[in-house]
Parts: C-alpha cells; sequence; structure tokens
C-alpha cells in the first residue's frame, strides 16, 4: 500500500481514537458496570464496548472492504486483505480505579503485519502514530527510540496477565531477573502505552507474555519505526497469535533476551 494511502488511513484511525478517548476520558473512575471476563481480575466496563462500537462505526465508513478485529465484540471478515484491530480501552484496570493511564490501541494489519498504528492517551492528549517505512510521531513530532546502550541503565516495564494467579513462577523469575539487571522494571498496566513510551524513548525496553494482538499490533509498528527492535523471547519475528513480545531501544535486546533465556522456569 502506498505512503499516501497508509497517512489516509492513519488520519481515520486517529479520528476514532480521538473521539473514543474522550469518552473513556469522562467516564474514567466511575464507569457504570464492571464486569470480569477470562479471570476475575480481566476486567471489562459498557465504556470498553461503547468504546469499541463508536471505533468500529468510524472505521467502518472510512474503510468499508476492511476486515475489523475488536477485544470485545470479535471478528467482522472484510473484502480486503486489510484489517483493523483495536483495542478499544488498553488499561481497564487502571481506567476502573480512576488512575491516568489507559488509552486506545488501533492498527492496520496486511496479512499479520502490522503496517500502521495508532495509540491515544486521552489524559494527556497525546497521540502516537505511525507508518511502516514512515516513521513514528507524537502529536505530529517525530519520536526516536532511547539511546542507552546498557540494560544496566535502563529502565523497563512489563505487565502480568489474568494468569498470573495461577502461574506466577515464570513471571516472577523473569521479573526478579531484570529487575536486577536493569535500573527498575515497572508495571503501568497499559501495554499499548508501554509500547509507545518504548517508541519515544522514555522506556528503554518492554516484555511481555500472554498478549492478544490487540494489545501489540500497533505498538509494534511504533517502536519499529521509531528505530527500535520488536520479537518474540527467543528473538524472532513476532507472531502476533504466540502473546510473547520484547520491545526495546535496540541496543539492549540481545541483553534482555540472554536474561529472560537464562531465568527459564518450569
Amino acid at each position: 500500500m502506498s505512503q499516501p494511502h497508509l497517512h489516509q488511513y492513519v488520519q481515520s484511525a486517529a479520528t476514532a481514537a480521538r473521539h473514543a478517548g474522550a469518552l473513556l476520558a469522562r467516564h474514567a473512575g466511575r464507569p457504570a458496570s464492571v464486569q470480569t471476563k477470562r479471570s476475575a481480575v480481566d476486567l471489562v466496563t459498557e465504556i470498553d464496548r461503547s468504546s469499541e462500537r463508536l471505533i468500529r462505526q468510524s472505521l467502518q465508513r472510512a474503510t468499508p472492504t476492511f476486515g475489523f478485529v475488536g477485544e470485545e465484540y470479535g471478528h467482522r471478515r472484510g473484502r480486503s486483505p486489510y484489517q483493523w484491530i483495536v483495542d478499544p480501552l488498553d488499561g481497564t484496570m487502571n481506567f476502573v480505579h480512576g488512575v491516568p493511564f489507559f488509552g486506545v490501541s488501533i492498527a492496520l494489519v496486511f496479512e499479520q503485519t502490522p503496517i500502521a498504528g495508532v495509540v491515544y492517551d486521552p489524559c494527556r492528549k497525546e497521540l502516537f502514530t505511525a507508518t511502516r517505512g514512515g516513521g513514528a510521531f507524537l502529536n505530529g513530532k517525530r519520536i526516536k527510540v532511547s539511546s542507552t546502550r546498557h540494560l544496566s541503565s535502563s529502565l523497563l516495564s512489563t505487565g502480568f496477565s489474568s494468569r498470573f494467579r495461577t502461574q506466577p513462577v515464570q513471571y516472577l523469575r523473569w521479573f526478579r531477573a531484570l529487575e536486577g539487571a536493569s535500573h527498575a522494571v515497572r508495571r503501568l498496566g497499559s501495554t499499548a502505552l508501554c509500547l509507545a513510551y518504548v517508541a519515544a524513548g522514555r522506556l528503554d525496553g518492554f516484555y511481555e507474555r500472554d498478549l492478544w494482538s490487540w494489545d501489540t499490533a500497533a505498538g509494534i509498528v511504533l517502536v519499529q519505526e521509531a528505530g527500535g527492535r520488536v520479537s518474540d523471547f527467543a528473538g524472532r519475528r513476532v507472531v502476533l497469535e504466540d502473546g510473547r513480545v520484547v520491545a526495546s531501544n535496540g541496543s539492549i535486546h540481545p541483553q534482555v533476551l540472554r536474561v529472560l533465556g537464562g531465568s527459564r522456569g518450569r
């Protein structure tokens, strides 16, 4: 797809993300209802669903032939090989408790390869955008990953999925190993925003397992287009359905992979 077309589609996604973000900002900390999905700590609210409906309607008007995959309402097959992958509220736990670190994630994917991404933080009104081969931007200004060269001087982030309560050992092994090898490892509660922060040089790296495609697809494009590296835990190309992602500024990537590989549990 040509760059002008990608730019047009990113603008459509950005418009949808801003509208959905305004909805999230109005209801943060006070959703009318909170339910659980896969576990007691996997939350969903009526605002998650309203946000996804809003985004879906907006993108369908702009790109009626494209497919759509959303966290809340699933898959709609399109007539085009292009597909939107959407997390309408990434960081629902933070949102429910009024912690201002959550956002909207929208990616455009071609044959399972993310080619454009938008992540919007409605609390800070920060819009992260990227297109394959076109660079990464924050509110229209180009961004790049950090210049940190050594893991020992880096600030990392991770997340624990809902499986942590039943399978905590490996999460804790990785966390302990990387906490000891870096300045610190933060658990911020939004994968999409953490990946955007890696792209912007605010974080030096991020790792997590048990992720969904809507968690990572937009952030992968952001990091790569900001000059960083994204892989699975073995250093291979990320397969969205695999659920394991390591993102970094590139310089520390081999060091992070070594620690993850040396901290295998049962």
